[in-house]
């Protein structure tokens, strides 16, 4: 896929037009998914990819420790987007996990590489292996970590896919005014126990 189109130049071009971007994306007609975690600002790439191919599958990695506002958030917005969304849940539940193994181990505890393996990235990989996409949307934005301020807008990553990340170089303020200009909801009670920390990274866009 790597001599289908010039990568330095759909960046400089595109880079920093999300709607441009996701339009010229979805035209190569590749088999595309776009995966949300309904964390706050989802609905802005929800709408954008749903506006140009509304069947894309949302690939939603539950990890079954969401806040009672991020399940409500995810639904609201399913509803109003009319979302082809497809949940991927760990091989576990939280409830089994934790009898056996207790609470969410800290990031510095030797056994939260294992937690993240099980709710994120053992779902994630079941995912590409059962849908079998060529493209992947994601939310990511540069201002997120330190390692997505190094990423560029498309890439081709090590899976073979081209990973295309609209909204990386926008910020929260172009955010909020695409979610008022769309009348699309948002919310801000959100906890990903992978990440522990808001500039960490959880190891899906590491991995991936």
């Amino acid at each position: 896929m790597s001599d289908t189109f010039d990568l330095a130049r759909i960046n400089a071009e595109f880079g920093n037009d999300p709607k441009a971007l996701t339009r010229w994306a979805l035209s190569l007609d590749k088999h595309a998914i776009c995966t949300t975690n309904f964390r706050p600002f989802e609905a802005v790439i929800l709408h954008m990819v749903t506006r140009f191919r509304p069947d894309i599958p949302i690939v939603w990695m539950d990890n079954g420790y969401n806040t009672d506002a991020t399940y409500r958030f995810a639904d609201e917005v399913t509803r109003k987007l009319n979302l082809n969304r497809i949940i991927y849940l760990p091989q576990r539940t939280r409830a089994h996990r934790e009898a056996v193994d207790g609470l969410t181990p800290h990031i510095d505890d030797p056994r939260h590489e294992a937690f993240t393996r099980e709710v994120k990235l053992e779902p994630f990989e079941r995912a590409l292996r059962e849908l079998n996409p060529e493209m992947w949307f994601t939310a990511v934005r540069a201002s997120d970590t330190a390692f997505r301020a190094g990423m560029q807008p498309v890439s081709l990553n090590g899976d073979g896919l081209i990973k295309v990340a609209p909204v990386l170089n926008w910020s929260s303020k172009q955010m909020h005014e695409y979610l008022v200009a769309h009348d699309l909801p948002n919310e801000f009670d959100y906890v990903d126990p992978t990440k522990a920390e808001d500039n960490r990274e959880c190891g899906l866009h590491l991995a991936h």
